[in-house]
């Protein structure tokens, strides 16, 4: 009897085991078939590994290249330009000296007198030194009077009616601009010169009465 009963439970294990695989979808196992295929697909041979390996490192010897010359390019910015701050806060003692200057130079208790003439001599005496100072450090006055307006080095401040200089000419210097090898420190600011008014307006109504002929 046991060994019916035994018999009869291996049937039946085996039955539902059939029916189990039996009633599997068909798109199960079409799914298996193709991820089989893709795994096949993505075995690379081994020239084929050789070649991705090599654009591998070419693109990291590539960026470790890249940053290289980023660090070069920082390195030198910092050496060349590192007192690029000090520098412009430095014009303030020649701007000082200036304004002093000219301020005594308009006081009528002091004029053409003996200690003036040698305050002023004493005052040019270390404006040079400072400039030769600054020349030595690259850093260098922008030639603006008589110039063209150059937006990247000059900044007007004003227009100045004159007949006698092309507009956009520089006729006044305000205040004196530098550079700091070959780059910006404080642009001029400086006045240029415009026609004036009443020659404008002539020209306008010249102009005007020649279209109408």
């Amino acid at each position: 009897m046991e060994k019916e009963q035994k018999e009869n439970n291996q049937n039946k294990n085996l039955a539902t085991e059939k029916n189990t695989q039996s009633t599997q979808p068909q798109d199960e196992t079409e799914n298996d078939n193709n991820k089989k295929n893709e795994e096949e697909k993505k075995q690379l041979k081994p020239e084929e590994k050789i070649l991705e390996l090599e654009d591998k490192l070419a693109r990291t010897f590539a960026e470790m290249e890249n940053q290289r010359r980023r660090f070069e390019k920082e390195k030198e910015d910092a050496f060349e330009y590192g007192g690029f701050s000090f520098a412009k806060e430095a014009l303030s003692l020649i701007d000082n000296l200036e304004r002093s200057k000219s301020i005594l130079e308009s006081d009528e208790k002091l004029k053409d007198t003996e200690a003036l003439k040698k305050t002023l001599e004493h005052f040019d005496i270390i404006h040079k030194d400072l400039i030769s100072i600054f020349n030595k450090n690259d850093i260098k006055q922008i030639d603006s009077l008589n110039k063209k307006l150059d937006p990247n080095l000059h900044q007007a401040m004003m227009e100045i009616e004159d007949d006698t200089k092309e507009p956009g000419t520089i006729i006044q210097e305000i205040q004196r601009g530098f550079t700091i090898k070959n780059r910006l420190l404080r642009p001029s600011l400086v006045g240029v010169a415009k026609k004036t008014q009443k020659k404008a307006t002539k020209t306008q109504e010249t102009k005007e009465n020649s279209e109408t002929k």
